[in-house]
Order: C-alpha cells, then sequence, then structure tokens
C-alpha cells in the first residue's frame, strides 16, 4: 500500500498543482503563498539548531505556543512552525514569537518533501497529536532526523484502517522514535500498531495559553449587548447553525430579548448562515461587516478569525461546535479560561478523554439533540449558581497541564543536544 501510495503521489504533481489553485480559489489556501505546498520558500534557514514542529490547525498549533516559548529561550535555537490552513497561518503571523518561523506544511509528495527538508536541514521533527503522512516521515528517517510526536492520539476507527495495512503500519510506525501520548488508551493503540517507544505525558492543551482578548473590541460587544441574556454557539459546522436557530427561538418564548451568537468554525459561511436565519424569520447581523447590534437582532454571526476569546469573555453559556450534526468536537479546553458553562454534543471523538473528564469532574454539560441544548441553556440562565459551578471546576482543569508541558519539553531537549551536535547545526552555524 505505502509503495501504490508513494507512486501515485509521485506522479500526481499536476494533479495537485490544479488541486492548491482551486483550493486557493475556494479561500482555503493563501494565492500568494502556493509554493510552499511544494517545499519552496523564500525564507532563508537561520544559523543554530533548528526544530521543525508541525500541527494541522489553529488549536494545535495553539497549544504549541507554551512550548516554543520554553524552547526558544536556548538564545541559539530556531523554531519552524508549520500548519496547514489559512486559519492558522494568520493567527500564528499575530501569535509566534521571535525566532519562529511559519510556513504551511508541504503536502506529503517525495519531491516536494525532500526539497522542504534540503533547504530547512532540521534537527528533530515534532509533530503534533497524530499528523502521520508516510512519505514525510520515510524522508525524514532516511535523513536521519529523529521523530517526535507529542499530545499524540489515534482514534479507535484510525488504528482499524491502519491495521487492515499491519505491513503499512510497522513501517510508519518505526519512523517514530518517541512518542509522547495524551492518554494510557492513546499510548496502547501506538502500541499496538508497532510505536517503539511510547510514553503518558497527558494533554498538552491543557497547559495552552487563554485565546487572547481585546479589551476594546469587549467593551464594544458589551455596550452594544447591555443586559440582555446571551449565549453562544462556537465554532459551528453546518447543520449546526440550524440548530442554534432552533434553541433560539424556543429561548425566546420565555426570554423574549435573548441574544444568540454563532461563531462558524469557517467564517466564509457567515454570509450563508444570515441568510438561513432571515429564511427563519430571524433578524441576523454580521461581524465581520462591522454590524451594530440592535434590540431587533436575534443571531450575531462572528464571521472572523482570532475573536474566539473576545467572544468567551462576553458570553457566559457556551456550546461548543462539530459535536451535534458533525462528529469530532471542538476544543472545549479553550473556554475553560473563562467564565463560561460549556455545553457539548455527543461526537467528541477528537476530544475524548477530555470530554469524558469535564462531564465526570462536573465542568460540562453533554446535551445529545437540540431539545436538550435548548433545555440546558435555559436552565443555565436562569440558575446562576449551577452556571457558576460548572465554569468555576472548568477552570480548575487548565491549571493540570504543567507537567505535559514540562514533560514534552525535556523530551525535545534531550533529543536535540545530540542531533544538534551530531548534525553540526551548534553554536557554530552551519
Amino acid at each position: 500500500m505505502l509503495s501504490l501510495y508513494r507512486v501515485l503521489t509521485d506522479c500526481a504533481a499536476l494533479p495537485l498543482r490544479v488541486l492548491l489553485r482551486a483550493r486557493a480559489w475556494r479561500g482555503k489556501e493563501e494565492p500568494l503563498r502556493l509554493a510552499e505546498r511544494r517545499g519552496i520558500t523564500a525564507c532563508g534557514r537561520p544559523d543554530g539548531a533548528l526544530i521543525w514542529c508541525h500541527a494541522s490547525s489553529v488549536g494545535e498549533a495553539t497549544a504549541l505556543l507554551p512550548l516554543i516559548s520554553h524552547l526558544l529561550e536556548d538564545p541559539e535555537m530556531t523554531i519552524l512552525l508549520t500548519t496547514g490552513t489559512v486559519s492558522s497561518a494568520r493567527v500564528m503571523a499575530e501569535r509566534l514569537p521571535e525566532r519562529a518561523i511559519h510556513q504551511f506544511a508541504p503536502w506529503d509528495r517525495r519531491a516536494w518533501i525532500a526539497r522542504f527538508l534540503d533547504h530547512w536541514q532540521p534537527d528533530l521533527a515534532v509533530r503534533m497529536e497524530s499528523e502521520l503522512w508516510p512519505n514525510t516521515l520515510s524522508a525524514l528517517r532516511a535523513g536521519a532526523v529523529p521523530v517526535l510526536v507529542i499530545n499524540a492520539r489515534l482514534s479507535e476507527a484510525s488504528v482499524r484502517g491502519w491495521q487492515r495495512f499491519p505491513a503499512a503500519a510497522q513501517e510508519v510506525m518505526t519512523c517514530l522514535d518517541l512518542v509522547l501520548a495524551q492518554s494510557e488508551e492513546h499510548a496502547a493503540r501506538f502500541k499496538t500498531l508497532g510505536a517503539p517507544a511510547v510514553e503518558v505525558a497527558g494533554n498538552l492543551k491543557l497547559a495552552a495559553p487563554p485565546l487572547p482578548v481585546e479589551a476594546i473590541k469587549r467593551d464594544a460587544l458589551a455596550a452594544m449587548i447591555r443586559t440582555r441574556p446571551v449565549w453562544f454557539a462556537a465554532s459551528t459546522h453546518p447543520g449546526e447553525d440550524e440548530i442554534a436557530f432552533e434553541v433560539h427561538q424556543k429561548l425566546a418564548l420565555t426570554r423574549p430579548d435573548v441574544l444568540t451568537i454563532i461563531a462558524p468554525r469557517h467564517p466564509n459561511r457567515g454570509l450563508f448562515i444570515s441568510k438561513t436565519a432571515a429564511d427563519h424569520g430571524l433578524t441576523a447581523k454580521r461581524r465581520s461587516l462591522d454590524e451594530t447590534i440592535e434590540p431587533s437582532t436575534a443571531i450575531y454571526v462572528a464571521d472572523t478569525l482570532g475573536e474566539l476569546g473576545t467572544l468567551f469573555s462576553i458570553a457566559r453559556i457556551v456550546f461548543m461546535g462539530k459535536s451535534l450534526k458533525v462528529k469530532g468536537g471542538q476544543n472545549p479546553i479553550e473556554p475553560c479560561h473563562f467564565d463560561c458553562a460549556i455545553l457539548f454534543g455527543p461526537y467528541m471523538q477528537n476530544f475524548q478523554d477530555i470530554a469524558e473528564r469535564m462531564i465526570t469532574e462536573g465542568s460540562a454539560l453533554r446535551v445529545e439533540d437540540s431539545a436538550a441544548l435548548a433545555e440546558s441553556v435555559a436552565r443555565l440562565m436562569s440558575n446562576n449558581k449551577e452556571r457558576l459551578n460548572l465554569s468555576n471546576t472548568a477552570k480548575k482543569i487548565v491549571t493540570t497541564g504543567d507537567d505535559s508541558l514540562r514533560r514534552s519539553g525535556k523530551a525535545i531537549l534531550s533529543l536535540i543536544k545530540t542531533t544538534a551536535k551530531n548534525s553540526g547545526h551548534g553554536s557554530d552555524g552551519r
């Protein structure tokens, strides 16, 4: 299977270029940075040791920020961070510290990966969670670049998929020098597939800093909302916006001044959500157009990037999307830093461990459908004591991530000291 995969990707240069341009046209790629997907960059490689960190999207990249800051305490260290989404690139452009370089991740085609590695010559590759691309890992192994997977996780479905091709799984797993898993359960899955060195380090996302809050924007929002009861549907996916409309209409029967804020996971859906709200007889305003929240506004569509922290600071009741209609879930840790009562649906596979922990410890509520969501939001609006209990318990969870951060940092520094010395990328430069 891996041989077939390599042949297909080797032969797919032209179709992949066409796909990149199509994605750029749809807003899923930065048109001026498409070359980075083919391993081409205008940035020079700095002298000294360089660690290549890769995270798929905003949540994973944000979780890496404390670790990146810790590693950059060494003045001779450079971090190259690659991500795969436009939104993550824009957020990292604002939040990465000095001596950290962002690039779009090269697609998993051997020629493009080889070009990328030949230019950057990393001393260590750090992969976040489950980014296990075969050609990339094989090229790193061939170049004697150690690979560390941090905050590692594998779903049961992923394990079953790999087990259908055991030889391929074994080849990929033997490219991993060390796996630091989120939990014993995830560690066992990596071991089952043949990973040679697996440890449990906990969930690194618990150590992620709070999302930024822009005080001026927060105060302007608060002035528009005034004393209206408000709830927030965060990072929604198709199908969940309509659920939010249903919930709003049920809440409005007893609270006619209720305001529903919807932040779609993909902001380019803002116009569609606004039009769909109108189809439901609801007046909607869009944040991307700088529209004002008026007393008649029922739905406020926050179709912007990088403002979740500001919105969490305004709302006291938050539902995390991709958990009712679409499976996987969005990061429930992010609102834990704020005074939010947190709700999510039954489909939290991407955050299963932390979701179960939050339910068990009483720091979140799980709702099974739109009716349960409406009932829970209405109850929390009326029961301030329950809402405060949920938010206060949630805040305690994010104080437990320091151990994962410490263990991940220790593992990286241990590997980089050896590899930088062997590669000659130490203090004398290259």
